[in-house]
């Protein structure tokens, strides 16, 4: 006997935030059957949906990691879990794959174990395997995966996590062309120093996002999505990006930006009709540039992580 977890793709940085906000998406995502073994540790036992890509040591698997590391914590070492990992998104698309298969994987273990532990006692096993593809801990593809909702990261160490408020008939358009955008080489392209006027430009950007999202004005929280540091850096690696965000505006989007560190586009709008509309233009777009792509709709996410 088993548990299966799903836990939901995520939009990382949501354009305005880099690295402190996420918002989860309603599909697509990853599931995670986690079951009792004979031998202690952890070991994956199968992997589907990942073209062969993904590793079977346990080490070096973000959803290995985070259940080992949650073992080390309950002092359960000697306690023996088989994993299964199916992959129901693409890799490398900037939807936070290897975030939601370490969500779903402490919450699995976590509920096979019957430790009684809230997802947020799990977040710090998840974000430790989420580390292990993106090169750092980082919570804003995690946490929004695990939680639900739309989440604000205020601090790494300790993990200082809060919800934001999600207006009534938010949607989110997102389009993932066929082009594949590594963590590590978007974070690669990125300037260590920024001008002060960016800065300043962007911390309003943010604070109006936020006051935004608790007061449901959705026409703010278009004015504010925003980001005048990171999008111009990494805009060349996804081709034709400024072509489809214009496309999504003009369809009616709120905002639209790169979904973490890309390829993946998203646009957020005030409802599903806009969204339909800006996701074709957005796929149109993308078209213009001989790039296919793959559309997603979808309500922001307020469950999470959830026991199928």
């Amino acid at each position: 006997m088993g548990i299966k977890v799903f836990a939901p793709a995520s939009i990382g940085n949501v354009g305005v935030g880099f690295d402190i906000l996420g918002l989860a998406l309603e599909r697509p995502g990853d599931e995670v059957i986690a079951r009792k073994s004979a031998t202690p540790g952890v070991r994956i036992v199968k992997i589907t949906g990942h073209g062969g890509k993904l590793p079977y040591a346990t080490e070096e698997n973000t959803a290995g990691v985070a259940a080992l590391r949650l073992l080390e914590h309950l002092g359960a070492t000697d306690v023996g879990i088989e994993l299964e990992i199916h992959k129901k998104m693409p890799l490398g698309s900037g939807l936070g794959s290897s975030a939601a298969s370490a969500a779903a994987a402490v919450l699995a273990v976590s509920e096979l174990l019957r430790t009684g532990m809230s997802k947020r006692e799990l977040l710090p096993f998840a974000c430790m395997g989420e580390q292990v593809a993106a090169g750092g801990f980082h919570a804003d593809n995690v946490a929004p995966s695990l939680l639900g909702g739309i989440v604000l990261i205020c601090n790494n160490d300790p993990l200082d996590v809060h919800r934001l408020h999600v207006p009534l008939g938010l949607y989110v358009a997102v389009v993932h062309p066929h082009l594949q955008v590594l963590t590590r080489e978007a974070r690669a392209v990125l300037k260590p120093d920024i001008p002060l006027r960016d800065h300043v430009r962007q911390s309003a950007f943010l604070a109006g996002f936020i006051v935004g999202c608790f007061t449901s004005d959705l026409e703010l929280i278009g004015r504010c999505l925003r980001d005048v540091i990171v999008e111009p850096q990494r805009a060349h690696l996804i081709p034709g990006f400024y072509d489809v965000q214009a496309a999504a505006l003009e369809a009616g989007a709120l905002g639209c930006s790169i979904s973490g560190a890309g390829p993946s586009v998203f646009a957020l709008c005030d409802n599903s009709l806009v969204a339909e509309n800006a996701a074709y233009a957005m796929q149109h777009a993308f078209r213009q540039h001989d790039i296919a792509s793959d559309l997603y709709l979808s309500k922001v996410n307020l469950e999470g992580a959830t026991v199928c």
